[in-house]
């Protein structure tokens, strides 16, 4: 059977998402370098974002879905649960992340860094300022969501945790970020946890260069 090949940016946090399924679950990939709307991802996607996959002559995208299909196409340890209720839960989970938290913690308190719109390119604190009380209050609603097993959904490690765990990163490199999730007993054990796994140290991803277009 042909390599998967996983076509995005290391930096962008879904591109690591669908990485850490493959190390998950054993399967052989190749990552290909690329901006979102460069050619080779426009392909695929037809707004242009990242990640995008290839498989012999099958081609994918979004994150979510090209992880339903590693999952489902491979052998390995689950990362979709079959159990209804825990199968929906981790869709749950993942819906929340990335209809809402993306937006708060990836697209509003991490680009006030790395993206700022300030006119001499620093830090926008009038933005950090203001999102970070909704930061924490997120942040609580995951703390309290890992609270009884360790985990988003059940007692294994799901699609669901591998969704989040590239946001947190990005929040513990900040100040504030860092504070409010090692403020929260639960959050801050389950990051160390699921940080020390293999398929999290393997995706690092190496610092953002600049000028590079936003992660998608």
């Amino acid at each position: 059977m042909s390599k998967v090949e996983i076509i995005g940016f290391p930096q962008s946090t879904y591109v690591r998402v669908v990485r850490m399924v493959c190390e998950e679950k054993g399967i052989e990939y190749e990552l290909k370098p690329a901006a979102p709307h460069s050619p080779e991802v426009s392909a695929v996607h037809p707004f242009g974002k990242i990640p995008v996959m290839r498989h012999g002559g099958f081609e994918l995208c979004e994150s979510k879905a090209i992880a339903t299909y590693l999952d489902l196409s491979f052998p390995g340890p689950r990362v979709i649960p079959t159990e209804p209720r825990d199968a929906a839960l981790t869709e749950q989970w993942i819906s929340l992340v990335n209809s809402v938290m993306d937006g708060t913690m990836v697209r509003q308190y991490l680009f006030a860094y790395v993206f700022p719109k300030t006119a001499d390119g620093s830090p926008d604190r009038a933005l950090i300022d203001k999102v970070m009380p909704v930061v924490q209050e997120q942040l609580r609603l995951l703390d309290r969501a890992v609270a009884e097993t360790g985990y988003l959904v059940g007692a294994a490690v799901t699609v669901a945790d591998l969704n989040l765990m590239p946001i947190l990163y990005y929040l513990q490199r900040f100040p504030e970020g860092a504070a409010a999730v090692e403020a929260l007993p639960y959050l801050a054990a389950y990051y160390r946890r699921l940080a020390a796994r293999a398929s999290f140290e393997r995706t690092t991803p190496p610092p953002v260069p600049p000028r590079q277009a936003k992660a998608s």
